[in-house]
């Protein structure tokens, strides 16, 4: 297969950049990261984000495209991917989309289109209301709105209530007949899938502390010290990524560097979890197990049989 669109996906710390790499070069193809850490300037370290050396001269896309107190989406990230995507296909190119943000990945590769932003003052007025309210009238009201959508939050989960609630102000619609119509559109895009895992997760785990103990030693915690020494809050969504979090706590003497580090793998491992749960409900992938296939030239060998049967059947 050449030309056209793979998606690379999988848990952290499973491989997915060399991967992407080595079908770039093989494929005459460029690289789009999917990843919503990634995509901020000056978070390097604790996002994994490819270096130099690593990206090897293939051109990588939607890399430190954003300010760390920048606001962003996964329809931000898809109105600003599509148009590099289009280009490489443009220029027969392979695209590479790689990363482990499923809900970035699914919004650039469906092409769907997202809910509205809420004009000036609808959030503003029903975050007010939320407070004073609170959240278990909030989400009575958005119960007898849309029910299907009430049914599914829970009243912690601010965010979601305010989003739901401020599409219908808006629209006019509920966001779970939003996501019923845009559902039933056909992707955008067909792509090739292929996913990397371990069935042998302390494999996983174990690869997984030893990316945190690099990430130390590269000099996280002075990343960190970096970011809220030139004014970015703590709050900031992108200061909730995990490793900044933890190393923001220890700087403000609330944890120790040791117990940050700790937390760190922690909630890595627990991440990975949950990106390996989103990816397997896409029945497209094609899983490549790095236990069974620890020899990197294998991984590739096995990637490329299935792009060249894919290819065979478009």
């Amino acid at each position: 297969m050449s030309g056209g669109v793979i998606c690379v996906v999988g848990p952290t710390a499973s491989g997915k950049t060399a991967l992407s790499v080595a079908l770039a070069k093989a494929l005459d193809g460029e690289v789009i990261s999917c990843d919503s850490m990634q995509i901020y300037r000056g978070m390097d370290v604790g996002t994994a984000k490819p270096t130099d050396a690593e990206m090897q001269g293939i051109p990588h896309h939607m890399l430190s495209v954003a300010d760390p107190d920048e606001a962003f989406s996964a329809g931000k990230y898809a109105a600003m991917a599509d148009p590099i995507l289009q280009d490489i296909l443009r220029r027969r190119k392979t695209a590479i989309v790689c990363g482990g943000t499923g809900l970035y990945m699914d919004a650039l590769i469906s092409g769907r289109a997202f809910a509205p932003h809420p004009a000036d003052g609808i959030r503003e007025a029903i975050e007010a209301e939320f407070d004073a309210r609170g959240a278990e009238a909030m989400l009575q009201q958005l119960s007898q709105i849309d029910p299907a959508a009430a049914a599914r939050l829970h009243p912690a989960d601010r965010k979601r209530i305010v989003r739901a609630l401020e599409i219908f102000r808006q629209t006019g619609e509920t966001i779970t007949e939003h996501d019923r119509k845009t559902k039933l559109l056909p992707p955008k895009y067909r792509a090739a899938w292929i996913g990397l895992t371990y069935s042998d997760r302390a494999e996983l785990y174990a690869r997984i502390d030893a990316r945190v103990d690099e990430m130390m030693r590269l000099g996280l915690e002075n990343e960190v010290r970096q970011l809220l020494a030139q004014g970015i809050s703590p709050d900031a969504t992108a200061m909730q990524a995990i490793g900044y979090k933890e190393l923001a706590a220890a700087l403000r003497g609330e944890i120790t560097m040791e117990d940050a580090a700790a937390q760190i793998k922690l909630g890595s491992r627990r991440y990975a979890k949950r990106q390996l749960t989103w990816f397997r409900r896409n029945e497209a992938v094609f899983w490549i197990d790095r236990t069974k296939n620890a020899d990197f030239s294998a991984v590739l060998s096995l990637a490329r049989q299935h792009l060249t049967a894919f290819g065979d059947h478009e």
